[in-house]
């Protein structure tokens, strides 16, 4: 299988959706709803306000969450789809104790685009190459990485500006 994407793309796109805080946010507003104005900071007290900033903003400019009046910071399709393919990949590295038996979430998510990104280059395509899985449990567990791997695809194929460099405006 060829994908459309560039090395720099893919590091880029794993990069953000492997960010400890956007992937809170997405998991947060995907398992509780939306998050009312001004309660962001009180939803997610372990993150810092730089952090949510940045989380929030990063989201929005990707099409990941939107503001809804009435009800505060939602998940828009593209958000809804991220957190399936983030319980996808936490699945796997459940399943797998990848990649330790026990690991936060955000950890195994990042644990596992990091183990899946070289397979979106050109160069290897075709699948994960035998030296990024030397650390997987057995054969069976490579094999369980082809779902994530094409819903990661599929979700990138879908959302290509996550590929772009994004900055954010800085914070006054």
């Amino acid at each position: 299988m060829t994908t459309p994407f560039t090395s720099a793309e893919v590091l880029t796109a794993v990069e953000l959706l492997a960010s400890r805080s956007l992937i809170r946010l997405v998991t947060e507003i995907d398992d509780n709803g939306a998050i009312p104005p001004r309660r962001l900071a009180g939803t997610l007290p372990d993150l810092s306000s730089h952090q949510l900033h940045r989380a929030a903003e990063a989201a929005r400019s990707h099409g990941l969450v939107r503001t809804a009046p009435g009800s505060g910071l939602e998940l828009t399709h593209a958000g809804e789809e991220l957190a399936d393919l983030y319980d996808a990949t936490a699945r796997w590295a459940r399943r797998h104790a990848y990649p330790a038996r026990v690991s936060e979430f955000s950890s195994r998510i990042r644990h596992v685009l990091d183990l899946l990104a070289p397979s979106l280059t050109p160069e290897r395509a075709d699948g994960l190459s035998p030296r990024s899985t030397a650390g997987l449990p057995s054969d069976e567990a490579e094999a369980g990485l082809a779902r994530p791997r094409a819903l990661l695809l599929q979700w990138l194929a879908s959302n290509p500006q996550v590929t772009r460099v994004f900055e954010p405006a800085p914070v006054t």
